[in-house]
């Protein structure tokens, strides 16, 4: 049903994460994130209360394995959720039950993490994951972006892909990016055209003026 990727970046200590769906609204319930902890994304039959209880323990300095161990084991409807968490360590880790639609996988790496079901090919993930490796010089929407795109042109969801969503967080409680396509025929190219706006000068200028903490 959904494609999604978490990942660290090392080099400035930012979280994101980025996912697209067949469906609509796919940012409301799949990607979490917060600053200094880590990123999750919660798919499948979505549990969202991965997410409030994934994110106090990653803000507890909760490990990711132990993470989604505990909450996976407390789950009845686990074999029908996919769960993959990063955590402040950059260390991944990730579930993906027995009922779930195939093409269904899920990929582990230090510092990044992707996972899809219903999709289209096996292909998806390794498109995914190869994509954010290649583009590593680059800013983490940027490779979280590049990822989502191989992903989709390797075949994505196979319904098709309808919704997407990218966030990321840096050094402040509030999202340094928070972007959903709620509905639309080219989702993921339209996340592009939407950073490109988020880039520009005007939004770029009130953004840096907000307050700090």
């Amino acid at each position: 049903m959904t494609y999604s990727i978490v990942a660290r970046d090392p080099r400035s200590g930012a979280f994101g994460v980025a996912t697209a769906t067949g469906g609509p609204v796919v940012g409301s319930l799949v990607p979490h994130a917060r600053a200094g902890a880590g990123a999750l994304a919660t798919q499948g039959y979505t549990n969202p209360l991965y997410a409030f209880d994934g994110l106090a323990a990653l803000e507890n300095g909760e490990h990711a394995e132990a993470i989604v161990t505990r909450l996976t084991r407390n789950d009845e409807g686990r074999e029908g959720r996919q769960f993959i968490v990063v955590d402040r360590m950059g260390q991944t880790a990730g579930w993906s039950g027995n009922d779930l639609t195939p093409v269904v996988g899920m990929l582990l790496e230090p510092d990044v993490a992707v996972a899809g079901n219903l999709l289209d090919n096996d292909r998806v993930l390794p498109a995914m994951m190869g994509a954010f490796g290649a583009a590593e010089e680059k800013g983490l929407e940027e490779r979280l972006l590049a990822a989502m795109r191989a992903g989709e042109d390797a075949g994505g969801d196979a319904r098709g892909t309808r919704s997407a969503a990218l966030k990321t967080y840096t050094d402040q409680l509030y999202p340094a990016i928070d972007m959903r396509i709620d509905f639309s025929a080219t989702p993921v190219v339209d996340l592009a055209d939407l950073l490109e706006e988020v880039r520009g000068r005007s939004y770029a200028d009130f953004f840096a003026g907000l307050p700090k903490r």
